[in-house]
């Protein structure tokens, strides 16, 4: 086979010998996607339909010797590289035009140690690949809001969601990893091996190597909790807020509810002439038992008069695909997020103020609640810091139509500003979009030192660079 051309780590071309090429791909597990494959084009599809980027090979790996490999063949090379897991990032960085991809999505398989309270997960795997395997078993750890995000980026991000105020974020309930190191290593990562690199990819990003087995602790979580909706008018969303917001700040740990602004999709507990409209969601998850959280969600449907309520008990894994029908694959997406401290009156007058504004039915804002059990663990403890933050707001730009790009963007950039005085100063690096790259040092702070210093040891050449990088 002919050469093929591939972008350097340090830029310009690298021009790989064909028979090299082919010895490479001859000896993976996995295979090889080459870009005159006829399924080159599926294969390099990720969540976000705004990224079009093409990789020079794709590595679609199905073991850890795969992953070895791959990074062999890319440092003795000197190829820039890029790394999928489920492909869900919001920046699209699992994609680089010209590098080598080392795509880890067929890497699926979830076992569970029922006894030891053990979940050991491959890479590609997504939350509700994660959530139907321990369910089975009456086990749950905590990772995020929909059942389509990949596990390895939720992870290494840091990973929050419904049941993060009850037992913390996922790397806090990481016990373990195996992870391919730049040099081409496996090594065991955790509290007793390599601990400062298992303290680095508790919200490192990828920065440090590609994980090729993660392993949970576990939790009991009820068969059924008491989930849903209750969907209020936009017109009394200054009661609604306020009333949220003094409920919330009293909330047992087992209570998350979050907060929604957008217009209405058609559910079927709406009234049809509301369908369209601009709303407020409240989004509950009760992690207790049903009656309890029965008791619990009975003042969310008082703050005014609802245009719905939808509540009741429901298995949690069912719950987490809940929202996927807003997610779906191939609609462009644009985020922007801060950290909160609070939820001042006029943070959340700007947020409504924005929605009167949506330039799609598909966009939204989001308020998560946090606190909880992940403001309990010290912000030194992992990589990920922002441990006092109480709320993140998302922007969440979507939208199908190429041409409405600078419409959306410009909405979320706007409304970003406009919140920022009201702000820590802090972001969730999971949140943050290719064109954030500055954000970096707000998302790790007085952590990012120490960062740089295990770059340096783990990954001096700056292999792992296609993510919000820390430069060595």
């Amino acid at each position: 086979m002919d050469g093929v051309r591939f972008r350097g780590l340090e830029g310009g071309e690298v021009l790989v010998d064909g028979g090299e090429v082919e010895a490479f791909v001859g000896g993976l597990a996995g295979r090889g996607v080459r870009a005159s494959d006829p399924d080159f084009d599926d294969v390099r599809t990720v969540w976000n339909a705004m990224i079009d980027r093409r990789p020079a090979l794709i590595a679609r790996c199905a073991s850890s010797a795969d992953v070895v490999r791959a990074v062999d063949f890319a440092r003795e090379r000197g190829l820039a590289v890029s790394v999928r897991g489920a492909g869900h990032n919001i920046a699209g960085l699992a994609l680089a035009d010209g590098a080598l991809l080392i795509d880890l999505s067929g890497m699926r398989a979830v076992e569970v140690d029922a006894e030891n309270r053990i979940a050991r997960v491959e890479p590609g795997a997504t939350l509700g690949d994660v959530d139907r395997a321990t369910a089975a078993h009456g086990l749950v750890t905590p990772t995020g809001i929909n059942s389509t995000t990949g596990i390895a980026g939720l992870t290494l991000g840091g990973g929050f969601g419904w049941l993060t105020r009850l037992h913390g974020l996922t790397v806090d309930n990481l016990a373990a990893v195996d992870i391919v190191t730049a040099d081409g290593r496996t090594r065991r990562a955790s509290p007793t091996e390599e601990p400062e690199l298992f303290w680095a990819i508790r919200g490192g990003g990828g920065n440090f190597g590609v994980v090729t087995s993660f392993e949970f602790e576990l939790h009991d979580i009820e068969p059924e909790l008491w989930c849903g909706l209750v969907v209020y008018g936009l017109e009394d969303a200054d009661r609604v807020l306020r009333g949220y917001r003094d409920l919330v700040s009293g909330a047992p740990d087992e209570q998350t509810v979050w907060v929604v602004l957008r217009q209405a999709p058609p559910l079927p507990f709406l009234p049809p002439e509301r369908h369209g409209t601009e709303v407020v969601v409240l989004a509950t998850v009760c992690a207790c038992d049903p009656e309890r959280g029965r008791e619990l969600s009975e003042p969310l449907a008082g703050f005014a008069e609802p245009l719905g309520v939808h509540l009741g008990p429901t298995r949690f894994a069912d719950f987490q695909m809940a929202f996927d029908p807003l997610l779906e694959p191939g609609a462009r997406n644009y985020w922007k997020s801060h950290d909160l401290l609070e939820l001042s009156d006029a943070a959340l007058a700007i947020a409504v103020e924005s929605v009167r504004r949506l330039p799609d039915p598909q966009c939204e804002v989001f308020f998560a609640h946090l606190g909880g059990a992940m403001r309990r663990v010290p912000a030194d403890a992992t990589a990920y810091r922002d441990r006092e933050v109480e709320w993140v707001v998302n922007m969440h730009g979507r939208w199908d139509d190429p041409t409405r790009d600078d419409a959306c963007m410009g909405w979320a950039r706007a409304l970003f500003r406009d919140l920022t005085p009201h702000a820590s100063g802090g972001v969730y690096v999971n949140f943050m979009t290719g064109d954030e790259t500055g954000r970096v040092e707000d998302a790790y702070g007085e952590n990012l030192g120490r960062l740089r210093e295990l770059k340096r040891r783990y990954d001096p050449a700056n292999l792992w660079r296609v993510n919000q990088n820390i430069q060595p």
